[in-house]
């Protein structure tokens, strides 16, 4: 099986996906999610407490500021905006795919885990996920 989940973003953010995911799953398998493009991220991470998706957007945005830092003024690729190589080196950093195993049509995640996207650009963006479940 095999599907494409698109993850609308308002910007930088992390925006959880897990309902989409879970719905669409069936039987026992593997699923592997893959992100599409190279400014953005898949994570699994807590879906309880929103300050946890507000204090890892500030770290990575302090980690690898914009373009226009001073700390960053050795970059190169700057024509597409003060965010693109940095949202760049981000995606470069963190997954752009997730394996989770798959039971009695139940994503085996944690009590606390969710899936979602990293956006790492500051405009919105319709961002593509490509889902495969390999059944077994």
């Amino acid at each position: 099986m095999h599907t494409t989940f698109t993850i609308s973003t308002r910007g930088q953010g992390i925006y959880e996906f897990t309902r989409d995911v879970a719905d669409w799953v069936r039987g026992d398998g593997v699923l592997t999610l893959f992100i599409r493009h190279t400014s953005a991220s898949l994570l699994i991470q807590e879906n309880a407490d929103p300050e946890v998706k507000v204090d890892l957007v500030n770290y990575f945005s302090r980690l690898v500021p914009p373009s226009t830092d001073p700390s960053m003024s050795y970059l190169t690729h700057t024509y597409e905006g003060p965010d693109d190589m940095p949202a760049h080196i981000k995606a470069s950093i963190l997954p752009i795919s997730l394996t989770i195993p798959v039971i009695g049509g139940r994503l085996a995640l944690g009590t606390w885990q969710g899936i979602y996207l990293f956006e790492h650009r500051d405009r919105p963006h319709h961002r593509e996920v490509v889902a495969k479940l390999i059944q077994g």
